[in-house]
């Protein structure tokens, strides 16, 4: 297990990777990118803790995962690359021409990692409970995890993947809702509230944990506790409490930072503001 002082080290350096890999493309999601931030660095270097030279598509006998809110890519593809999936210097590709690091993940490129095309909000959990049940069928005890954002519950696909993933006893699936409580268009209780979200969860039939998501400890012990509850007859789902643009502070719980890059000056102010800890790509 990785040190969780070693871990936010890491955090800092895909947090710098978000940011020049936004400025750089000119376009790009950074805000929940960096709210996301550091469930992705604890899920795959001390969750699931995959083999990256033995990637396949249908991850027999591995944990796996699915980013249902495809457009927090820039976070996933520099933990893929940091954690060993593709070299460093391909994240300087990111929203190119002809990239395989693309806007919203795709699998057309058989990009490293990559299980589903995501970014067409709603579908990763219906994905993600498919690929649960199928483990099931296959007697593969490992566990399937999905990252699903909060404005993304306002659409109707994933209520019915939480009924169908209750009432059919899906329980070896972790769901995570990105709670930032903020989307494109403002904060979601001005969009759509969401209203009790664990209420809602608990009445499809789901067992229910928060956790605090920019503190890996945090999501460390919850995950562990969430892990303790699997293969009981219900699915798992996790509020994830984060803060959107997490780690810059004119970005920090600003809705406007959702799919707006940084301009020059604006990115050198946001590096200034991360540690470079691993040596930029």
């Amino acid at each position: 297990m990785i040190p969780i002082s070693d871990l936010n080290r890491i955090a800092s350096q895909v947090r710098r990777d978000i940011i020049r890999m936004v400025h750089g493309a000119a376009s790009g999601h950074p805000g929940g990118s960096l709210g996301a931030t550091d469930f992705l660095v604890a899920l795959y270097f001390n969750v699931m803790r995959p083999d990256p030279n033995k990637f396949s598509m249908d991850g027999t006998n591995e944990d796996i995962f699915f980013l249902s809110n495809g457009h927090l890519s820039s976070a996933w593809y520099s933990v893929l690359a940091r954690y060993g999936y593709f070299p460093l210097h391909e994240l300087e590709t990111f929203r190119k021409l002809d990239s395989r690091l693309q806007g919203h993940p795709s699998v057309t490129d058989k990009t490293p990692g990559v299980r589903m095309a995501s970014g067409s909000l709603g579908q990763g959990l219906s994905v993600a409970l498919g690929a649960a049940i199928s483990k099931k069928l296959n007697g593969d005890g490992k566990t399937v995890y999905c990252l699903t954002g909060d404005g993304e519950l306002q659409e109707g696909q994933n209520w019915e993947a939480l009924m169908y993933g209750a009432a059919k006893g899906v329980d070896n699936i972790i769901a995570v809702i990105d709670y930032n409580k903020k989307q494109i268009d403002g904060p979601i209780d001005e969009v759509l509230p969401l209203g009790n979200l664990r209420a809602k969860l608990e009445s499809f039939g789901w067992k229910v944990l928060e956790m605090n998501g920019n503190d890996i400890k945090d999501i460390l012990d919850h995950l562990a506790l969430a892990e303790k509850q699997l293969h009981q007859g219900m699915p798992v789902g996790i509020i994830m409490h984060t803060k959107m643009g997490f780690g810059v502070d004119f970005m920090a719980d600003n809705h406007e930072w959702h799919g707006v890059p940084p301009n020059d000056e604006q990115a050198a102010k946001a590096l200034a503001q991360l540690e470079e800890t691993m040596g930029d790509y």
